[in-house]
């Protein structure tokens, strides 16, 4: 048995996970509780956010994230791999920083705007 609380809507519900019993989900009071508890347990992901560097810009760093959720125990190397980061003003919203992270098929894309300085 597993036990997490749920991050899918406010209410923060107290799941309960057999993974004994086809990764049976108790305490949830939605739907959505049900998903997120039987992902959690059989393959957790988690969307990384960050800040890279950004040369000749008007500020020095920008947010950059992880387009989807990527496997929890590659979050460290991840990290690794965006802070080597470094982009050239100038940057805008959607702009990929990292093109199929550690081969997992999602990108690292910029989430702010920085003009030129």
């Amino acid at each position: 048995m597993k036990n997490f609380i749920c991050i899918m809507c406010p209410k923060g519900c107290h799941l309960t996970v057999d993974e004994e019993n086809d990764y049976q989900v108790t305490g949830y009071s939605c739907n959505k509780g049900i998903k997120y508890g039987k992902a959690e347990a059989t393959n957790p992901i988690r969307v990384v956010t960050s800040t890279v560097v950004v040369n000749n810009g008007e500020a020095h760093r920008c947010s950059v994230k992880t387009a989807h959720g990527i496997p929890k125990e590659a979050v460290r190397a991840a990290m690794q791999e965006i802070d080597q980061v470094r982009l050239q003003a100038p940057v805008k919203i959607g702009d990929v920083a990292i093109e199929n992270l550690l081969d997992t098929g999602v990108d690292v894309v910029v989430t702010c705007n920085i003009q030129a300085s």
